[in-house]
């Protein structure tokens, strides 16, 4: 930007695009301190490089305000984890069940995990019974609810994850 342009030979390109041709870089200032706006380098690998005379503070905050509008625009989804134990009593499974809804009405993925303790571990079935019923109760939130029949045991832990409808 202005002094510490470098090149020996600059194309300058003005306010509203418009080539002004190739000079040198204190040609280039004066010109762009005539305007009173500066003279920055754009494309430094071109041959020559390009400057451009602009309104460096004002671009620099144009841009910034851009940043910022699609920042506002732009979701992201986090994964969530809801633990269940295989002996669950009703009311904290529909508890912990509402959870998994809010989390997918959110539009968070929800990793529902199923936790064994000593000889829990030789029943995977009822993990495999508990995420049936969480799928059921979250089927019409998720996009495609996973088969929890498919859902292995590792180690002492059984997990889906359910994803969000779009």
């Amino acid at each position: 930007m202005n002094e510490r342009i470098r090149a020996r030979q600059v194309r300058v390109i003005d306010e509203e695009g418009n080539q002004l041709g190739i000079m040198s870089p204190d040609d280039a200032l004066r010109e762009a301190q005539e305007r009173t706006l500066d003279l920055v380098e754009v494309a430094s690998n071109a041959q020559p490089p390009v400057c451009r005379i602009m309104d460096y503070g004002k671009y620099r905050y144009q841009q910034s305000k851009r940043a910022k509008e699609s920042r506002k625009h732009q979701h992201t989804i986090s994964l969530k984890e809801i633990k269940y134990r295989p002996k669950i009593d009703k009311h904290d499974f529909e508890y912990k069940t509402n959870h998994v809804r809010q989390f997918l009405e959110e539009g968070n993925k929800v990793k529902v995990t199923i936790m064994f303790r000593g000889r829990e571990a030789a029943h995977p079935e009822f993990g495999t019974e508990i995420l049936q019923k969480v799928v059921e109760a979250a089927k019409d939130l998720c996009a495609e609810p996973p088969d929890p029949t498919v859902a292995r045991l590792e180690g002492r832990t059984m997990a889906i994850v359910l994803s969000p409808t779009k």
